[in-house]
């Protein structure tokens, strides 16, 4: 026993053993994960749960969870997964999904590209038409339980062609990481209908995912919204019912309640209230029908509109939305959203614009898939989806934005997509300056309601 301290004695004091342990204990830790030991070979338990904590990997759960347009509300699939046999207790989960895309687009006017999987900035898109081959984002996460009612996630994304960084997409303000999402998970729905979050994540505001295998619904680009927040729910039988009281200021997206006229985050004073009803027939169908509401969405400021600017007041806004599943073949979406007043910023008071009063702004999705094919290996399905962007009244350049997209998705063992897509858009009009009032004629907007432009995306998604 003292020739083993004095070992350790002289190994704390001397750098160059100390460094030559410490490789040692890394290339052990290295070699026990490649072979799947478990760590807790390297350390002395005392508890019996503790002898059976692993590091996991679970390929469609951590393609449920990262995927970006499909099912949103990640809580919940969190929840479920906690509630079941896919995420067990004591496991520590890491995923990685990386999207790769060729695509090809075309404008009837210069510079006006209105597909918004990326921004449609002239920064990036030149001319009348476009083409890139790319890495579209790319996502990092981890998960895990330290009991059977807690739960945490972290979600770290780079996403260059949707990055709100300024420049082109090789710009290094546009090629940052940032931790997307990160919450506290409190409860286990098989135990007790009741649970929480707290932390940065995606609000349950409707129904803002898509059935396309790639592109996001105008209704997400709309109405989807990010911010930091806390979050009670319950689910008994079929309802889903969910509170969140979201911080106030300028969030992430789509979610704006001043504080003292200023974007400052200092109060809870924004919140999402969302409630559903699913009916089941059998273990293959559903139809799912709710409502949302939230206080504050993105739509306050006055003219000229600048992302995440100061509202005099904040302006609500209220959804349905209904889902149907039949025969684990088929999926249909439908929502609508509309804010209860109207965008002041989308009235420009300057001749010969100031004829457009201003307006509410809404926003219709409706989608449907059909799986024609099923394997073992691979599910293949085919979709179609219309979603929109209303603005501007009858007339106004920023009238409106519609979307239109046809898609062809392999999925592969439930957590990788081989995709291919063709869209239309008509209108152009984006969130800054809408109405105008970045141009030397103050009367004048980049808006267009005659823009048009379509285009095709080929690419995948692999997920680990």
């Amino acid at each position: 026993m003292i020739a083993l301290i004095e070992f350790v004695f002289v190994l704390a004091l001397n750098p160059v053993l100390r460094r030559v342990a410490q490789r040692v204990l890394l290339s052990a830790l290295n070699a026990a994960l490649l072979s799947g030991v478990p760590l807790h070979a390297f350390a002395q338990q005392s508890e019996k749960d503790d002898a059976d904590r692993t590091i996991a990997i679970n390929s469609a759960l951590n393609h449920d969870l990262l995927d970006h347009n499909y099912n949103l509300r990640k809580v919940d699939i969190l929840l479920d997964a906690r509630s079941s046999d896919r995420m067990d207790s004591g496991h520590l989960f890491f995923g990685a999904s990386l999207i790769g895309i060729m695509d090809f687009q075309r404008s009837n006017r210069n510079s006006k590209f209105s597909y918004l999987m990326r921004h449609p900035t002239p920064n990036n898109q030149i001319g009348k038409s476009a083409s890139e081959a790319v890495l579209h984002s790319a996502q990092l996460m981890v998960a895990g339980s330290v009991l059977d009612w807690l739960t945490v996630y972290s979600e770290v994304l780079y996403d260059p062609e949707q990055s709100f960084g300024a420049g082109t997409i090789t710009t290094l303000t546009r090629n940052q990481l940032q931790l997307r999402k990160g919450y506290l998970l409190l409860g286990n729905l098989s135990r007790f209908p009741l649970y929480g979050a707290l932390g940065k994540m995606d609000v349950n505001f409707g129904e803002t995912g898509s059935v396309s295998p790639f592109t996001n619904s105008t209704m997400w680009h709309a109405f989807g919204g990010l911010g930091y927040g806390a979050l009670a729910g319950m689910t008994i039988g079929g309802l889903n019912a969910s509170f969140t009281a979201v911080q106030g200021g300028a969030q992430f997206r789509s979610l704006n309640v001043p504080v003292d006229s200023t974007v400052v985050p200092s109060r809870l004073n924004n919140f999402v209230a969302d409630a559903n009803y699913t009916l089941t027939a059998g273990e293959s169908g559903s139809f799912k029908l709710g409502a949302s509401y939230v206080r504050g969405t993105s739509y306050c400021q006055g003219f000229p509109v600048v992302h995440f600017e100061p509202c005099d007041k904040s302006n609500p806004a209220a959804t349905a939305y209904a889902d149907l599943r039949a025969f684990d073949r088929i999926l249909v979406k439908a929502a609508y959203a509309r804010t209860r007043d109207v965008w002041p910023g989308t009235f420009n008071p300057n001749p010969p614009l100031n004829e457009f009063a201003a307006s509410n702004v809404s926003s219709l999705s409706l989608g449907a898939s059909i799986a024609v094919r099923e394997t073992d290996l691979v599910r293949l399905a085919i979709s179609g989806e219309f979603s929109n962007f209303v603005a501007g009244p009858e007339g106004a350049p920023w009238e409106r934005q519609d979307q239109w997209v046809a898609g062809l998705c392999a999925t592969l063992k439930s957590s990788s997509r081989l995709f291919l897509e063709a869209f239309r858009t008509t209108g152009y009009a984006p969130l800054n300056f809408v109405s105008g009032g970045n141009l030397p004629d103050p009367g004048a907007t980049h808006s267009d309601a005659g823009a048009r432009s379509f285009g095709i995306v080929l690419g995948a998604q692999v997920t680990l």
